[in-house]
């Protein structure tokens, strides 16, 4: 499920809206008000349930021969999503679906390379949304990895030092990054070393409203 030409696509679970009006989402890290979407190179990024934490990785021109094997693996093509046990079931039974949106009212977002586009204005779709169907069959036939582990920290430290380009979304979602122990009893802080990275790298997540009611968080 990519845009055509022309388009630009935005994922939701409410297959009822029929405007989308800029806002400051509860997650945002910017004080502008958009409508969010994305082209057909990040539409992967949200093949997913919406609240559903993922780490994603994936080659580019500077990705060194070492990075690959040790990231992406023997046969593992171009890309990899990385999600947990515990969403699996989620990621087979949630109905996902694309609005269509007409990307001459959006610009590029994010630095140095956009994430996504944004829109200052309300945005009318170009048609009724599209159920996205099967989300597992979706990244095979795409060729992406889809990896599903106990917890996505470990695999989230490896990416982020390496040369792979890379995303991650709703990882305040996902499990702690170890569980506690004698020397880390429930309720202590987590390491800031390992958070630090998240809160610099994190794309700031597109956010949906069905006029006129008030958008989800």
């Amino acid at each position: 499920m990519r845009p055509a030409p022309g388009e630009v696509l935005h994922f939701s679970e409410d297959p009822t809206i029929t405007r989308f009006v800029p806002h400051v989402a509860p997650t945002a890290r910017q004080p502008e008000a958009y409508v969010w979407a994305v082209g057909s190179d990040r539409a992967p990024d949200y093949w997913f349930p919406r609240q559903c934490p993922r780490a994603m990785a994936w080659t580019v021109p500077g990705t060194t021969a070492a990075d690959r094997a040790r990231v992406l693996g023997p046969g593992g093509g171009e890309r990899v999503h990385a999600i947990e046990y515990d969403w699996l079931d989620r990621l087979r039974t949630t109905e996902l679906f694309a609005y269509r949106l007409p990307a001459a009212a959006f610009r590029p977002f994010g630095e140095p390379v956009p994430s996504a586009v944004v829109a200052t204005e309300p945005v009318v779709p170009l048609g009724p949304p599209e159920l996205v169907g099967d989300l597992l069959k979706l990244h095979r036939d795409a060729g992406i990895q889809l990896r599903v582990l106990d917890n996505l920290w470990g695999f989230w430290d490896e990416v982020i030092t390496s040369t792979l380009g890379f995303s991650a979304i709703r990882l305040r979602n996902a499990k702690p990054a170890r569980e506690p122990g004698p020397e880390q009893p429930i309720g202590t802080a987590p390491s800031p070393t390992l958070r630090k990275p998240v809160r610099r790298r994190l794309a700031p997540p597109p956010a949906e409203t069905s006029a006129p009611l008030t958008p989800p968080a």
